[in-house]
């Protein structure tokens, strides 16, 4: 069987309803050159039936992962897939999003084009591209209007202040995925936010401006929502970092003042809340880079 171009990594647990919704949305992709690997995080529920009658799901190679025990942990969930893909580019799809049916395609042809070539910095391209994403929270459309953010080329100081790339709108070469490690995987949450740090540190990143990734959210639960905030995720995954000495100089300075000015932030917060104690560890924890 010829191997697949690129490997599409369905990380979920439970969601049968959601997961069939996001199955359909690879499969209905103009772009055919692809296999689907979904890694269960040890369900409470048979998932399997939920992928039976998906128009157009026989016409793609299918491999169902299921962990032996929940992991709670979507970087470890995501690393177990890319593990069996067999792709030469990755895109990684959250249960509860879905694609627009040109998505792969554009991706693809995108980075196959821009494959070898160099940026002006002479970074390397055609490693790693995202998309636009259209937010839905419980039927209706979230504006986007205040996010300013850079999207495109060098990001990683944008990157440092929150997570600029949704992990439904990525595709990039599994060489690249692999050369960092994948997804580190003892973070509940902010794990999308600590790889593209890595990543950022060290590549351009290409970008596509058009709403080809519905980021959808509702009634179910989510990571990102079960803690009221992940602030202290980003503060956890930057401190490793630092602590790791992953950075060069200068991306070590820029990284290490965002992580003072988010402990400052935090422990703000923590002592208007009469969180004291926790308030002072993190103002302590800011000088320690």
């Amino acid at each position: 069987m010829k191997k697949p171009s690129v490997s599409v990594i369905i990380p979920v647990y439970n969601r049968s309803s959601l997961l069939r919704e996001a199955v359909s949305s690879a499969a209905a992709q103009g772009f055919r050159d692809f296999e689907l690997i979904i890694a269960d995080d040890c369900s409470d529920e048979d998932l399997r039936p939920a992928l039976t009658g998906i128009p157009g799901i026989a016409d793609v190679p299918l491999k169902y992962i299921r962990l032996d025990a929940h992991s709670g942990m979507p970087g470890f969930v995501r690393n177990r897939g890319a593990e069996k893909a067999e792709g030469d580019y990755i895109a990684f799809l959250d249960s509860d999003d879905i694609w627009m049916p040109e998505k792969l395609e554009r991706q693809f042809r995108f980075l196959a084009v821009e494959s070898g070539a160099e940026g002006r910095s002479g970074k390397k391209r055609g490693e790693i591209c995202h998309t636009r994403e259209k937010w839905i929270r419980s039927g209706k459309t979230v504006s986007q209007s205040s996010q300013k953010h850079k999207r495109a080329g060098d990001i990683f100081e944008d990157s440092l202040w929150k997570c600029i790339i949704g992990p439904s709108t990525v595709m990039m070469s599994k060489s690249l995925f692999e050369s960092y490690g994948g997804f580190r995987e003892d973070l509940e949450v902010a794990e999308d936010y600590e790889l593209w740090l890595r990543v950022t540190a060290e590549n351009n990143v290409s970008y596509i401006d058009e709403p080809l990734t519905i980021k959808r959210a509702g009634d179910w639960e989510q990571l990102s929502e079960k803690y009221g905030q992940i602030e202290i995720f980003r503060i956890k995954a930057l401190e490793g970092l630092l602590e790791r000495g992953f950075f060069t100089r200068g991306r070590e300075k820029a990284a290490a003042e965002v992580f003072r000015q988010k402990c400052r932030i935090y422990a703000s917060g923590c002592r208007k809340r009469g969180r004291e104690e926790e308030g002072l560890y993190y103002l302590d924890l800011c000088e320690k880079y």
